[in-house]
């Protein structure tokens, strides 16, 4: 039988792939060009056939070798996991946790949930990378991630998800809709998109295609613009009086509207609202510790994250 490729030669492969270069994939390593190379070819003999094309100026990663990383990845980190959880000993709660998390989440939530993290687990250190929920569960499936916080419904093959707590939506409009009807009052969803501009994210945000449900008579109407990347953007429109939008809890609550000039209202839907939780790969190694950590994050969730409510 074949000997298998060990672990330092998947890491010289990947960092290959990722840099496209010898000496930067090298340094990226902590390993001499010469030593990288020679991993590459070991590596390539074992496999019988070529992972990457190089001359004088460029590296060309073949198809199987584009194939050997996306499982490499997972196998570097799921053996990182194991080194990880043999250093823990006994604590769980401790060690490098790599956490990706949207933008529609991030700013509202992590200023109030690191510090109660911090505390409960000094021990635990996170990372933190900001992206679309797209981009993140292909390098959580990558192996580049340990955890995601996101917002569903979501599709996620292949991984095991955990509910957090729910993040409804508010209709938001300019001032000048406030005398429309009392404050806070519930107003039927066509009333709330009769004759204005909507303002939502653009298509590969997780709000965009939550939010499209209770939107379905104005996307067939036309009226909608997907003007945004930002929901700071989207607020400064709806308070210049360019449209309406609508926003979760989260966001509202965390000060994103403060000192602007926009009226709240609840929908009237059943549909209108977002549910956040963690996801990770299914039968991941530190699967205990996702688990403490979410049983952690429901129960401070559930008295730190208040619904809004008007004034």
């Amino acid at each position: 039988m074949p000997a298998l490729p060990n672990l330092r030669h998947l890491r010289y492969l990947v960092a290959l792939h990722d840099h496209l270069n010898f000496s930067r994939a090298a340094e990226a390593c902590f390993v001499t060009q010469s030593t990288l190379s020679a991993g590459i070819r070991e590596l390539e003999a074992q496999l019988g056939a070529a992972v990457a094309e190089r001359n004088r100026r460029t590296v060309v990663i073949t198809p199987l070798g584009h194939r050997l990383v996306a499982q490499a990845r997972t196998l570097l980190r799921e053996a990182e996991a194991l080194m990880a959880m043999a250093a823990e000993d006994g604590n769980p709660m401790a060690g490098l946790l790599e956490l990706g998390v949207l933008p529609t989440i991030g700013p509202f939530l992590l200023p109030r949930l690191i510090p109660a993290l911090g505390q409960a687990f000094p021990q635990l250190r996170l990372t933190l990378r900001e992206d679309h929920s797209g981009n993140l569960l292909d390098q959580l499936a990558q192996g580049r991630l340990d955890l995601v916080l996101m917002a569903f419904p979501y599709d996620t093959p292949g991984m095991e998800t955990f509910p957090l707590f729910a993040d409804a939506y508010r209709f938001v409009g300019p001032a000048r809709d406030a005398s429309a009807s009392p404050p806070g009052g519930r107003v039927p969803l066509a009333a709330q998109l009769e004759g204005r501009h909507l303002l939502l994210l653009e298509h590969d945000h997780c709000l965009h295609g939550q939010a499209m449900p209770a939107l379905q008579q104005a996307a067939d109407g036309g009226r909608i613009n997907f003007a945004s990347t930002s929901l700071h953007t989207l607020v400064a429109m709806v308070a210049a009086g360019m449209g309406a939008t609508f926003l979760p809890d989260l966001a509202i609550t965390g000060g994103i509207l403060r000192g602007l000039p926009v009226v709240v209202q609840p929908l009237d839907v059943a549909e209108g609202q977002r549910t956040i939780g963690l996801c990770w790969r299914r039968h991941a190694a530190r699967r205990e510790t996702f688990l403490a950590l979410g049983g952690f994050l429901r129960t401070w969730a559930a008295r730190a994250i208040q619904p809004w409510t008007p004034d």
